[in-house]
């Protein structure tokens, strides 16, 4: 699956990845392929993901909105 983190000022991150973790406003949830669409808010934390190639990368954000939809994790943060 696809996942773009961007900023107003950047594209942090844009690539295929086998696994995201998200602090959502109920708490941390992972997002793998073939998920549901959804949108969630979120809350000051870590987006932890695991590349095709098996690197783990870490982008920390104070908050933010993710849309989930036929693989692709389109995450937008502040």
């Amino acid at each position: 699956m696809t996942l773009k983190v961007i900023s107003a000022e950047d594209i942090l991150f844009e690539g295929q990845v086998s696994s995201v973790t998200l602090p959502g406003a109920a708490g941390a949830f992972t997002v793998l392929a073939n998920h549901a669409s959804l949108i969630s808010t979120l809350t000051p934390g870590s987006i932890v993901y695991t590349a095709d190639g098996g690197q783990k990368g870490e982008i920390p954000l104070q908050g933010g909105i993710v849309d989930v939809d036929s693989n692709i994790v389109s995450v937008c943060i502040y």
